[in-house]
């Protein structure tokens, strides 16, 4: 058995305090026998305007949150799943809302750039996203090796699409992880839910670290980070506020289960599609 580690954090628009407060929590992970950690996305900026992103964009391998994750991975000798940064893309105007993956030497060993943007009016509220405005959507999947077995990589909104993650099953996926900043009033209808489903239909550990609680920009996120076993239970979580949720990735447990209640080679309708990873 792995111990998996996600972390819960209120982001604010100064990126400096927001590292401080990402190391302190990480600190407390590893502390308490992490060997990965996975940061919840814009751990590193919730900005006052959505356009504030585009002032901290940083290039494919250098920057400020990049140097910080890759000295904080090497320093505590830990898998870091940092959700997400700004990235710069092809548009002057836009940046790509990236997730890297850093090894416990510090080396990045995966990126995943978000492929679902939160384009919505959410029913019942006067919230409007429209995340294209600034975001470049990504096009390729990731699933990798990890302490924790076969990792796919999601963020927040991506949650929604289970077409998505049959294809991450098809390259062997076995954790999922998920950084993400579900709104309070999405999250309060749909984010449990739709983690255990995701679990329960892919026999898969589901790894979800939120945003949890309220912003300078008058966000309001849900919190309720959580890591689910392959069969829907909710293993830890915790409510609002910063902190680290932990548990126990037992692969034995998952392929034993994938054995005994062979759902997935049940399957009779497949897609074809490329992966990656």
């Amino acid at each position: 058995m792995t111990k998996c580690a996600v972390i819960q954090m209120a982001s604010g628009a100064r990126v400096d305090s927001n590292l401080t407060e990402a190391e302190r929590l990480i600190k407390d992970a590893v502390r308490g026998g992490a060997k990965l950690v996975v940061l919840p996305e814009n751990f590193a900026l919730m900005g006052l305007n959505e356009h504030d992103k585009l002032s901290h964009m940083e290039t494919e391998v250098k920057g400020p949150i990049q140097n910080f994750l890759r000295h904080i991975s090497r320093r505590y000798a830990v898998w870091i799943v940092a959700g997400t940064i700004p990235l710069e893309s092809n548009h002057v105007s836009k940046i790509r809302a990236t997730t890297l993956v850093y090894d416990h030497h510090g080396e990045r060993v995966g990126r995943y750039d978000k492929i679902h943007l939160f384009d919505v009016d959410v029913p019942d509220s006067d919230e409007q996203y429209r995340e294209s405005d600034t975001i470049d959507s990504g096009t390729e999947l990731l699933v990798i090796d990890s302490p924790l077995g076969r990792l796919g990589v999601a963020v927040c909104y991506d949650l929604r699409f289970p077409e998505m993650f049959r294809i991450m099953l098809d390259a062997g996926m076995e954790v999922l992880v998920l950084p993400s900043a579900f709104t309070a009033a999405t999250g309060s209808a749909h984010w449990e839910i739709l983690i255990r489903a995701r679990a329960i239909e892919n026999l898969c550990y589901v790894a979800a670290s939120n945003q949890g609680g309220n912003h300078e920009n008058g966000r309001k996120t849900y919190g309720h980070s959580m890591i689910v076993d392959p069969w829907g239970k909710v293993m830890n979580t915790l409510g609002t506020g910063s902190g680290v949720v932990s548990a126990d990735i037992d692969l034995a447990q998952l392929r034993s289960i994938r054995r005994s209640f062979p759902v997935l080679q049940n399957r009779r309708l497949h897609q074809e599609n490329n992966h990656h990873g």
